[in-house]
């Protein structure tokens, strides 16, 4: 610890959690970490690491891929057994034990691949059962990371995240190490993409649930909202110093990674790493509230219209009105107000029940430049104050329409030229929404 910056030990005095300690079998210290919560993983863990090994072998060497194999005391022994599993394979890798004919052990072993985990599983080591969850297990591999760097090392030192039941594609280190040295950024989420080749009920949820998302990443930009950019866990990354300056991972059982990301962009420009893609799992999940696994069991059990989207008039109304409010020439809280009326009686409304006039005067008393002012207000229309503006208007003028209209709408305002031949208000055949969901990924990729 007495090595450590007095940034990083402050930070870890202050925000880390004590109770677990990292098993490696190095004295060595990186410039990157990947850190990965696993529970009830085995399968997929062999999976990621047979990925791991293909990666191009550049940053291997300075680079520790960190486990965290968790779950609360009161669980279902399935999980336990599969968790034991899982750590005894990572105990296999960083205790450098070939025995047996294991291939995927043996070929880790001898390549550069640096292997580190947490049990947060075991007797004794499982997580608090209020906070158990993704959050605290990110928030823990994290933490810890922070002491694992080699900070008399020049280059970054980078904290990427990423979930036990992805793939990543060959170039995936590479890319995200060379972009944030040689760009000099601070935070970056990274392409995704399911995977949709087949045609099973599996995949049909996993694409209307790709839409959606994408559906509203491209309503913010087409808003020009500082917030427009994925916020998927295991498809992020930032280097130490924004880390501390955010006060670290929150422990949220769900939506940590849209929180966390909100954190950064408040601080920092969320850049984007398009030429790596990391493939989540497209599979239905217990293991959040909501997110891809709820919302993929939720289309397969069929209990609601799972293929309708926010009416794409609210993405409008909301691009006028950060027109309006970031504005650095009008700033008189009544007339902005006013203006905003002007622009839809539901944002006057809105603005309203937010207490807009009494925070926006405070925000303009605080303020000692335009560029504070500005900064302000992007810190109080967040990404969270955005959404829910968004499902505002849902409920009360605009309620979500036919997903395919809404994106044949959509497209029309970003200029995306697209012909489905598709009749208004119908289903198209999967193979039809698969052009959709390819042709929204081109146009953020592009």
């Amino acid at each position: 610890m007495n090595d450590l910056p007095l940034k990083v030990q402050k930070y870890l005095n202050k925000y880390s959690i004590p109770g677990w300690s990292v098993n490696i079998n190095t004295e060595k210290v990186f410039n990157n970490i990947v850190v990965i919560p696993a529970i009830s993983e085995y399968e997929n863990i062999k999976h990621l690491l047979a990925s791991i090994l293909k990666l191009n072998s550049k940053y291997l060497f300075s680079t520790l891929f960190l486990f965290v194999i968790n779950n609360k005391k009161m669980i279902v022994e399935d999980i336990k057994k599969d968790n034991k599993q899982s750590l005894k394979l990572l105990e296999n890798i960083v205790h450098k034990n070939e025995s047996g004919n294991d291939m995927l052990i043996s070929s880790i072993i001898n390549s550069d691949i640096n292997i580190g985990f947490i049990d947060a599983s075991s007797k004794d080591r499982e997580l608090p059962g209020k906070t158990a969850g993704v959050g605290l297990a990110r928030k823990i591999g994290m933490d810890h990371a922070l002491s694992l760097f080699d900070f008399n090392n020049t280059s970054k030192k980078i904290l990427i995240c990423l979930d036990a039941d992805c793939i990543i594609s060959k170039n995936y280190l590479t890319e995200i190490v060379e972009t944030f040295n040689k760009k000099n950024i601070n935070a970056a989420v990274i392409r995704y993409e399911h995977n949709i080749k087949k045609n099973d009920n599996g995949t049909e949820a996993i694409i209307c649930y790709e839409i959606f998302l994408r559906y509203y990443l491209l309503g913010l930009l087409y808003a020009d909202s500082t917030y427009a950019f994925p916020t998927i866990g295991s498809a992020m990354a930032c280097d130490v110093e924004s880390y501390i300056r955010v006060e670290g991972m929150n422990k949220r059982k769900a939506a940590e990674d849209f929180y966390f990301l909100e954190k950064l962009a408040k601080n920092y420009e969320i850049h984007e790493i398009n030429n790596a893609v990391v493939y989540p799992s497209g599979r239905k999940s217990w293991r959040v509230p909501f997110g891809t696994g709820q919302r993929v069991g939720r289309f397969l059990s069929n209990v609601k219209d799972e293929y309708v989207l926010p009416d794409p008039v609210g993405f409008d109304i909301l691009k006028n009105w950060l027109s309006l409010f970031l504005n650095d020439t009008e700033n008189d809280t009544a007339i902005v107000i006013s203006k905003a009326k002007k622009i839809s009686p539901q944002l006057y409304n809105f603005l309203t029940e937010q207490n807009f006039i009494n925070i926006m005067n405070g925000i303009i008393k605080n303020s000692k430049s335009l560029k504070q002012l500005y900064n302000q207000k992007l810190r109080w229309f967040d990404g969270f104050k955005t959404l829910k503006f968004i499902h505002y208007l849902r409920d009360t003028a605009y309620p979500e329409i036919n997903m395919f209209d809404a994106l044949d709408e959509m497209f029309k305002m970003l200029n995306i030229n697209f012909e489905s031949k598709r009749k208004k208000g119908t289903i198209p055949h999967i193979d039809i929404q698969k052009k959709y969901l390819i042709e929204m990924r081109n146009y953020l990729y592009r």
